[in-house]
């Protein structure tokens, strides 16, 4: 008897929970972060995300899915198999156009903006014995691209277009994730590779303490032919070891990204949790340092999510 009545009071309770859920379209929610490789700046963001979200958003099941960052990233999304990921702002760009040469075969239409947060900054880094001090002198020489159809292989493909040349230059080309591309630099079987990540990637810091490098340089006129949403940037001295002076480079910002079927709860919730902790975001990894509340709904290449929006106009952005 004490167990039937113990059982009814469980069944009560749950009855309770699930109708006060009801009131919180974030009861219940599952939360997949999409993110990118591992030894990327996206992950650890990912990973800091998902807690944030997990601690604070009521009832919400939060998951980090590594990928291979941008592109997969925006079709997950399309399909439902992920509720916000990160994704560089041309990757989201194409996407919304539908450029089936990226490797979006039509409109990208179900995706939605949540926040542009930090840049990537075009990272080519050669090993110091390849000889290779300019983008020119990487004609001839084995560079890594990134992972195929990656944000970051797309942005090697436009800077390359924008300066010239092709990868019919190059003696080899790899389409590898950062860390493989910087082992086989490590095993001198590749000369340089070309990241398109946030300041301090992990990658090129274990490069830079392994061997001599060089960080090559991509003169500003790039960013001219380019257009938005490339933007010329320097590379401060000191960002990796051994490197004295600034070098000049691009950057593009990164965007995150969600999708209609999200609940309108859910998305203010995840724009306003990301904000209110920052520090958590800074904290695992100092590209989070540049992402600013004032600059989040500028520069979309998409509609923002209307939970996002309502965040915005709260804080007197819109």
């Amino acid at each position: 008897m004490f167990g039937l009545k113990r059982n009814l009071l469980a069944a009560g309770a749950l009855a309770l929970s699930v109708g006060l859920g009801g009131a919180t379209a974030s009861a219940q929610e599952f939360i997949n972060v999409l993110t990118g490789g591992t030894s990327g700046v996206y992950y650890p963001l990912g990973v800091a995300l998902s807690k944030i979200y997990g601690d604070n958003i009521e009832g919400a099941r939060t998951q980090v899915q590594s990928t291979k960052a941008s592109v997969e990233n925006l079709n997950l999304l399309q399909q439902g198999r992920g509720e916000i990921a990160f994704a560089l702002g041309d990757s989201v760009k194409s996407a919304w156009e539908g450029d089936e040469e990226v490797g979006f075969p039509q409109k990208l239409d179900k995706l939605r903006g949540i926040a542009a947060i930090y840049p990537n900054y075009i990272q080519i880094v050669a090993s110091e014995e390849s000889g290779i001090e300019n983008f020119e002198d990487l004609k001839g020489k084995a560079l890594s691209v990134g992972a195929p159809k990656s944000g970051t292989e797309l942005n090697a493909r436009r800077i390359f277009d924008a300066m010239g040349m092709s990868y019919d230059d190059l003696s080899k080309t790899e389409y590898l994730p950062f860390g493989e591309s910087v082992e086989l630099i490590k095993n001198r079987q590749l000369d340089a590779t070309l990241q398109s990540a946030g300041l301090g990637v992990s990658s090129i810091k274990d490069l830079a303490i392994s061997l001599p490098v060089t960080i090559v340089s991509v003169p500003e006129s790039v960013a001219e032919t380019l257009g938005a949403p490339f933007v010329a940037a320097t590379i401060p001295a000191g960002t990796y070891e051994g490197q004295t002076e600034d070098v000049p480079t691009l950057a593009i910002t990164n965007i995150l990204v969600t999708h209609e079927d999200v609940s309108e709860e859910t998305a203010y919730q995840m724009t306003k949790q990301l904000f209110e902790n920052l520090d958590e975001m800074v904290a695992a990894h100092a590209a989070a340092k540049a992402i600013s509340l004032e600059d989040a709904p500028k520069g979309m290449p998409l509609p923002l999510h209307p939970g996002a929006e309502r965040y915005y106009k709260e804080k007197g952005l819109m």
